[in-house]
């Protein structure tokens, strides 16, 4: 992409005007000089280099390239001013290692699931996804307009990051599993790879839920340490080979309904940006959550025609009680980590309000349009 139409892009999402309202303070009228960051090299006047830590395996579908394109977004509009070095899980720091490392500054930024760091604090699972919660638009208007970014940046500070959504999967599926699920029994005594709220979902309903990075859920797999396995959809599902150890595809993901991802700075480092340079920023953000949207689309329709024509894979959805059970559960584990403290609870208050207030809207638009027409093309 050229930097004309890059820098258009970001002109539509933040002009002059509006920097101020985009930024969520005032800007700092003082010209921002290269600063020297830890083990970071200045390579010339106002010329900045930054090492991106992430949660994923290199170059992979989706969620490996998000942050080569924001440092790709970044390095264009500022015409190689800002050079962003790109690091995939265990080449620097481990795929749950990225927090700290840029939270101490031994790393400049990060792309990952803000639910990894529940165990830090418990209201980031909310900034990327809760069981029955929103779908990839909800989230987007809340985080936007509905003052879910001012609460992100108050939990987030906390920690010494700056935090922006940069990414989203869309919805995703419910997971592979070695044996039918036909009835709440067969949740007994599952051992399911499940992260974030949804693996507090699947304890209750008397599964165990394991904690494993994407690149260790196929050994796992085969290996019987787990019988089951949620990871993304049908594109990186199929990347991973999941079928060939679990043949059974269930759906909907009611732990992820579009689960967004974040990019987290170095809040020294996002301070020592320039008032242009910030905007800047947000644009690539928002420009790679964009594209991810459309993409997980696009791929994910191709993915799945592939696994149904050429590895017999048929789609199903979990039966009706279970999913009514899965419900009534989620929203009763959600409300308690929502309710667990102050801080969480005015998250939790906030992401509540404008999940209901956009729930009618969602379900009388996509849920009734969607309902029509796979009636109509049966």
């Amino acid at each position: 992409m050229k930097r004309r139409d890059l820098l258009g892009a970001a002109a539509a999402l933040a002009t002059g005007a509006t920097t101020v309202a985009v930024l969520g303070g005032k800007p700092d009228n003082k010209t921002t000089q290269a600063v020297s960051t830890p083990g970071i090299p200045n390579i010339g006047k106002n010329r900045r280099q930054f090492r991106l830590v992430t949660s994923w395996p290199k170059d992979f579908p989706g969620l490996g390239i998000m942050a080569n394109r924001l440092a790709e977004f970044v390095g264009t509009m500022t015409e190689g001013r800002i050079e962003i070095k790109v690091y995939s899980a265990g080449e620097l720091v481990g795929a749950t290692e990225v927090f700290d490392a840029v939270s101490t500054g031994a790393a400049d930024m990060y792309h990952s699931a803000e639910y990894y760091w529940q165990g830090k604090a418990k209201g980031f699972s909310f900034f990327t996804a809760v069981p029955m919660g929103m779908t990839a638009t909800e989230i987007s208007g809340w985080v936007n307009f509905g003052g879910g970014q001012e609460l992100w940046d108050k939990l987030s500070g906390r920690f010494n990051l700056k935090p922006f959504h940069a990414g989203n999967t869309g919805h995703q599926m419910g997971g592979w599993f070695k044996k039918e699920i036909n009835s709440l029994e067969d949740f007994k005594g599952l051992k399911m790879r499940i992260p974030g709220i949804g693996g507090e979902v699947v304890r209750r309903l008397g599964g165990a839920a394991v904690r494993l990075s994407g690149g260790e859920i196929y050994q796992a797999l085969q290996s019987g340490a787990i019988d089951a396995a949620e990871w993304v959809g049908p594109w990186n599902d199929y990347a991973f080979g999941l079928y060939r150890e679990a043949p059974y595809y269930y759906g909907p993901g009611f732990q992820e309904p579009g689960a967004a991802i974040g990019l987290g700075v170095n809040l020294d480092v996002w301070n020592s940006l320039s008032p242009n340079d910030q905007v800047i920023f947000k644009a690539a953000c928002h420009m790679v959550n964009d594209l991810s949207i459309g993409e997980y689309t696009h791929e994910n329709g191709k993915a799945l025609e592939i696994l149904k024509r050429e590895h017999n894979i048929i789609p199903r959805t979990f039966p009706d009680d279970v999913l009514e059970k899965i419900g009534r559960t989620s929203e009763a584990v959600v409300a308690e980590i929502g309710n667990s403290n102050a801080e969480t609870r005015a998250i939790y208050d906030s992401y509540l309000k404008a999940r209901n207030s956009y729930r009618t809207w969602t379900e009388i638009s996509d849920g009734a349009y969607i309902a029509a027409r796979t009636a109509a093309l049966k």
